[in-house]
């Protein structure tokens, strides 16, 4: 079963530099052992950053951070074919995304081609590049970041790349207590240089191993049901919240269910378990679900979010 110790001590890694946000740290572990990829939403300041550069330090990943801005091209996130004049021939240049982790920051500034190019990565473990295709590490993570406050020159992320995220992660500023804990290691440590801070506790041949024993986790088949139950509830909100009719012009897709039932596996191999339990599903069930959902007007008219539709979903189907 899971090497309890080993993820404990990468946990004890990731709380060198994250003061709190102990969800934010079991989620990023949970993708890893899951091989998903993540989306982290929060105002700027919140080590969002440094939180990912401290996961690839913890795993001993290559990373590499590309900051995602409107004039960006595909090639400058693939790569290039260059020509060699001493051989006459075209050599490629691998881009940033040849990295077993890598941080989109700001991707909602990219533009679409961008966008289009990141999820055959994303979906595929592949980028087709001059018209050839070229196989990504083993280990590929992304991990973006967007920031809900700054609208202008941002393109909203298509749904089908929102689908690929394991999870949305939605980070709010710490508590006083929290604050200065953060403000009294930024004044003894550089946070620029996490590498440094930070020990690694894994290697990717390692997780992959790992990856492969979450596969053998036991989930029974009540609670398969239960989590296809959770997901297809969200697209028929108006079947059991009549007042909630129309708000929801599409709920989560069966893309949803996948990842839910990966994601609760991998939970459970992280807390040392070879067997699922209800509460893993609920637990992550609004980090996966929440962006696969699309709301309207409607619903904003209301003030009804993508969460309160979770959350109620929670509530309306029983748990095993």
């Amino acid at each position: 079963m899971a090497p309890t110790h080993t993820l404990d001590a990468l946990r004890n890694q990731l709380e060198k530099v994250i003061v709190g946000q102990s969800a934010l740290i079991e989620r990023l572990i949970v993708t890893v052992l899951a091989g998903g990829h993540v989306l982290l939403e929060g105002p700027p300041g919140l080590a969002k950053t440094t939180a990912v550069h401290a996961l690839a330090s913890a795993i001993d990943a290559s990373y590499q951070r590309i900051q995602f801005t409107p004039d960006l091209m595909p090639g400058d996130l693939l790569g290039s074919e260059i020509f060699e004049p001493a051989s006459g021939e075209f050599r490629f240049v691998p881009g940033p995304i040849f990295h077993e982790i890598l941080l989109a920051d700001e991707i909602n500034r990219a533009p679409p081609k961008v966008q289009s190019a990141l999820l055959e990565a994303m979906a595929e473990h592949q980028v087709t590049v001059a018209g050839e295709t070229r196989h990504l590490p083993d280990i590929f993570i992304v991990l973006a970041t967007q920031n809900p406050l700054e609208q202008s020159g941002t393109y909203p992320l298509p749904e089908a790349q929102l689908d690929r995220f394991l999870f949305k992660i939605v980070l709010d500023y710490p508590t006083l207590e929290e604050e200065v804990e953060i403000a009294r290691r930024a004044r003894q440590v550089d946070e620029g240089h996490v590498e440094n801070i930070v020990e690694a506790q894994l290697k990717p041949a390692d997780i992959l191993v790992m990856r492969r024993q979450v596969d053998d986790v036991f989930i029974e088949e009540r609670l398969e049901r239960y989590a296809v139950q959770l997901v297809a509830a969200t697209r028929d909100v108006a079947r059991w919240r009549p007042e909630w009719d129309g708000v929801v012009t599409a709920g989560a897709s069966p893309r949803g269910s996948i990842s839910l039932l990966r994601a609760a596996m991998a939970r459970a191999y992280l807390d040392g378990r070879d067997y699922v339990l209800p509460e893993d599903i609920i637990e992550l069930a609004p980090d996966v679900l929440r962006h696969r959902l699309v709301l309207n007007f409607s619903a904003q008219a209301q003030g009804v979010s993508a969460d309160d539709v979770i959350a109620a979903a929670i509530k309306h189907v029983e748990a095993p």
